[in-house]
């Protein structure tokens, strides 16, 4: 089953993910992008890029580049789809609470504007 990676847009048109990504340098680009697209395409997707995050209705995408972990979350929406809000790089042992109440009211926002 092929999945769809999608990024949350605000109501006004924002994109967070965009946004992030388009500070990275273009070797972490590329490695994102590379995850992103696995995410979408293989039918079991290793632990490594993707893990649900323990007590929330929130999925966390997994990238480590060079000592570096950079994290996106998002949400399944209709099966197939995963919507990815924000991205950060993680510098802590576990997701920070202010990155998980992010994606809860991103989730919430694109549930009402659904």
């Amino acid at each position: 089953m092929e999945r769809a990676v999608r990024f949350y847009r605000t109501s006004a048109g924002r994109c967070p993910i965009e946004e992030f990504l388009d500070e990275l340098d273009d070797r972490t680009l590329a490695k994102i992008l590379a995850v992103f697209r696995l995410v979408e395409t293989q039918h079991i997707v290793p632990a490594q890029y993707i893990r649900k995050l323990s007590g929330y209705d929130l999925w966390e995408c997994r990238v480590g580049l060079g000592g570096r972990s950079f994290r996106f979350l998002g949400f399944w929406d209709a099966g197939a789809l995963i919507v990815l809000t924000h991205g950060f790089q993680k510098k802590t042992q576990k997701t920070p609470l202010r990155e998980i109440n992010k994606a809860l009211s991103f989730k919430a926002d694109w549930e009402r504007r659904k």
